[in-house]
């Protein structure tokens, strides 16, 4: 539940409608989908064998420290918490903000409902995770109850039909992989969030074996889910349809049932964007209280509240930083900075693996406590190239964007260099 929680927010309420505009046939539009998701598992396969051999708190900030060297951890610690973190974050919000103009019937703009609902979820979240335990099972009970009804009510009364013919709408050319490239952009995004789980693996009873399982049955359960709200998009909106509107899920409940469903979805749909927020409200902090307590931060930004334990400067630094990103442009070109940074950082941390392995030759003897990723090095080496296409692909369609993503990753050097030459104050744990 961590991990799907984790990747299901607002992306694939929106992005089926981003994909169809530059794939346009049933065929290609699923198939792409289904490529992310394999992307996606190879992911799951590498972080879950990352995870067992290094079993604490921290996710992909521990690993590339333990990798590389505490400067490349610094730069995703960096960039997670200006860009890629913050940024995806800030397209959920936005993503709320449109459903409830919709719900509201409001003018305010979406970056300005996203700035409010980014401040309160951020101030809630500062009295600590436990008081908020059951709001957010409730959050996540409604959004998958939207999803399940969205899929069930598209197929009994949406109509439509999907038209298997023909596969492509073009011949295999170097537009046609250009516009596929384009296409996993969103998908990408759609997909993300599978390696969060990692950063509360030291808080698992046993998170070689806990954490292996559910980072596979995770990734599992949110391909068949996509591609079934997919399939109900297409088959009831068609590709055409589904490419002219920037709200799919309203779109084919008010084909199925009226107006009155076409509310509801919306309202289940924001409310389980919320959700997602807060989980990434709770779980990110902690990469950037790991570098203040690295002496790689401001000190204050590791600093826990007596009261409920949470490290509310932490949470605070990037609320505000997601606000702003939320307030600084349109929906889409947040999520072509935050995917050509983070499927960076991506490729690194996989490429690690061949780092611990070289490095740690005992490994095999410890068969029975890692888990290993089935068909390495070739599937590892699979995933890194695959990435890095995906970053190729945003820089040539977005290259603005994904200018201003490699400005922000610079910046970090010598702000690392400033901190790593501070001195250090020893942990107390």
């Amino acid at each position: 539940m961590i991990v799907m929680g984790g990747i299901v927010g607002s992306g694939i309420f929106i992005n089926p409608y981003v994909v169809a505009l530059h794939v346009h046939t049933p065929f290609l539009i699923l198939g792409v989908w289904v490529l992310g998701g394999v992307l996606a598992l190879l992911g799951g396969f590498i972080w879950a064998e990352l995870a067992t051999r290094l079993p604490q708190a921290g996710g992909q900030y521990l690993y590339l420290r333990e990798a590389y060297h505490p400067s490349v951890a610094f730069l995703y610690g960096w960039v997670l918490l200006l860009v890629t973190q913050t940024g995806g974050m800030a397209a959920v919000a936005v993503t709320f903000g449109k459903y409830f103009r919709e719900i509201s019937g409001v003018t305010t703009s979406d970056g300005a409902i996203a700035a409010i609902i980014l401040l309160g979820l951020t101030a809630i979240n500062c009295f600590g995770a436990r008081a908020g335990s059951n709001v957010q099972s409730l959050l996540m009970l409604l959004k998958s109850a939207a999803i399940v009804a969205m899929v069930v009510l598209g197929l009994a009364l949406g109509g439509g039909h999907i038209h298997i013919q023909p596969l492509l709408d073009r011949p295999a050319s170097l537009s046609l992989i250009g516009a596929i490239g384009a296409a996993m952009i969103p998908i990408a995004f759609a997909y993300g969030g599978w390696q969060t789980a990692t950063f509360v693996a030291g808080e698992m009873r046993d998170p070689r074996r806990e954490l292996s399982r559910g980072l596979i049955a995770g990734v599992l359960g949110v391909v068949a889910l996509y591609l079934s709200v997919n399939f109900v998009c297409l088959r009831v909106l068609g590709p055409a349809g589904l490419a002219d509107t920037r709200t799919p899920a309203t779109a084919v409940m008010r084909a199925a049932v009226g107006d009155r469903g076409a509310f509801w979805i919306a309202v289940g749909i924001a409310i389980s964007t919320l959700g997602f927020l807060s989980q990434g409200i709770l779980t990110a902090p902690r990469v950037y209280y790991a570098m203040a307590r690295d002496g790689l931060f401001f000190k204050s930004v590791g600093w826990l509240s007596p009261k409920t334990g949470a490290p509310v400067v932490a949470i605070v630094v990037q609320g505000i930083a997601a606000t702003i990103i939320a307030l600084s442009g349109r929906y889409e070109q947040i999520l072509n900075y935050v995917v050509s940074i983070d499927f960076i950082s991506f490729a690194l941390t996989a490429a690690s693996l061949f780092v611990f392995r070289r490095r740690d030759k005992t490994a095999a003897d410890e068969g029975a406590k890692l888990y290993c990723v089935p068909g390495h090095p070739y599937t590892t080496a699979l995933f890194v190239l695959t990435c890095a296409a995906i970053v190729a692909s945003t820089i040539i369609t977005y290259p603005t964007n994904s200018v201003f993503g490699f400005i922000i990753l610079a910046a970090g050097i010598p702000v690392y260099l400033y901190w790593s030459r501070k001195p250090r104050i020893a942990s107390t744990e």
